[in-house]
């Protein structure tokens, strides 16, 4: 028998901060349906300068992992399209930051939205590679930003989520087969010099569900499945529209009963998606949280999870839900969360969205306003961030 590995505990953090779309789209001129409707969200995380995608994925991990698990971890795994260096990985500071066992691997990977399922993935392979292992952590991080008054304000977002991979999971036992497919295609991206992405956001659009076709029907000639094999399926979320796209053509030739499940579903799915924006690496699995925490799916259930990444990869993979799941995945309260957070007005989200840090090397300090924060950056001296 295949032993179980996957995700034993789950965690998100996601700023302090937020801006109402709807105030936006009165800002901008614009009917609030097409944000609120034609995008599919209500609200978005803006980050402080205090807050990093280091602190961020910190901030996540401290929540769920016990001394044990601190102890029993060998490799931490970084997943971030907002890196903050071109040769240090993130892993290094957050295990510095948590006191992880320093007898670990530390790495950072990159593949746009793609890199936690890279992430996951990878986290599997080292357990079924090596016996001894017992636990890996899996972060994904970013800061989703387009520029003030852009086409792509609206996607905009922030946070990170962390997961505990091991044998025996709590939450989702991943099944080995999968089905993923990359191309070399150019319908997202942001060079070094720049602090905002580019997008072709149509082709983009083409591009997502284009490889969500290819994936998905390789993954039924690899295993005879049909989509009521599933009690859920779950997208990337680089706003909630573009799932409800995906989800509508995979499931168009199936019968009202199916559609209609799915679609109950993927509305609890997406709850917190609608609150917190694009997280890029991280939106399939604020979704799978989000399905988590607001749906009552019975155990053994199995969930069908499409990620993808512009650039581009995408992947079909599945797991199936664990006996006592809603208990392990309460850990951390996400609405409550997001209750909690401080409304910026609309030129309050623009003083914080042009604050940046010095890239002269010279220092600067930052007086901290993430009270929730458990770590947060103080600071830069000499080309280094200063964190706590």
């Amino acid at each position: 028998m295949t032993e179980k590995i996957g995700i034993d505990k789950i965690g998100f953090y996601t700023p302090e901060f937020y801006l109402d779309l709807t105030e936006l789209a009165h800002e901008r001129d614009v009917d609030p349906n097409k944000f609120k409707i034609g995008i599919g969200q209500d609200e978005q995380a803006v980050v402080p300068l205090d807050q990093d995608v280091v602190t961020m994925a910190a901030n996540a991990a401290v929540k769920i992992l016990s001394a044990d698990d601190l102890a029993e971890i060998d490799e931490i795994i970084f997943a971030t399209e907002s890196g903050i260096d071109q040769s240090k990985a993130g892993a290094l500071y957050v295990q510095r930051l948590l006191g992880i066992n320093p007898r670990a691997r530390a790495l950072e990977v990159k593949e746009a939205c793609y890199g936690a399922t890279a992430a996951l993935q990878t986290a599997v392979d080292h357990l079924i590679a090596h016996a001894d292992s017992q636990k890996v952590l899996v972060l994904g991080a970013d800061v989703a930003r387009y520029g003030v008054a852009t086409a792509g304000e609206v996607t905009q977002g922030a946070g990170a989520v962390a997961m505990l991979v091991t044998r025996q999971p709590r939450i989702l036992a991943l099944e080995r087969t999968s089905a993923y497919f990359s191309e070399d295609i150019m319908d997202f991206w942001r060079p070094n010099y720049s602090d905002t992405a580019f997008a072709k956001g149509k082709y983009s659009t083409e591009q997502y569900l284009r490889f969500l076709d290819l994936v998905w029907h390789d993954y039924q000639a690899k295993t005879s499945a049909e989509l009521a094999d599933f009690a859920a399926v779950l997208f990337h979320i680089p706003y909630t529209k573009l799932g409800l796209k995906g989800l509508r053509q995979i499931s168009a030739d199936s019968n009202t009963e199916l559609q209609e499940s799915l679609l109950a579903q993927f509305t609890k799915a997406t709850v917190f998606n609608r609150r917190v924006g694009n997280i890029y690496t991280g939106s399939l699995y604020l979704s799978l949280l989000s399905l988590l925490q607001n749906s009552d799916l019975p155990a053994n259930a199995r969930l069908g999870l499409f990620s993808y990444g512009s650039g581009a990869v995408g992947e079909f993979f599945t797991g199936i839900l664990q006996p006592g799941y809603q208990d392990v995945s309460q850990q951390v309260n996400v609405a409550e969360m997001l209750d909690q957070r401080q409304k910026l007005s609309v030129s309050e989200y623009e003083d914080f969205f042009n604050q940046a840090l010095p890239t002269d090397g010279s220092e600067m300090v930052i007086t901290p306003i993430s009270k929730n924060a458990t770590f947060y950056l103080q600071g830069m001296t000499d080309h280094q961030r200063l964190y706590k």
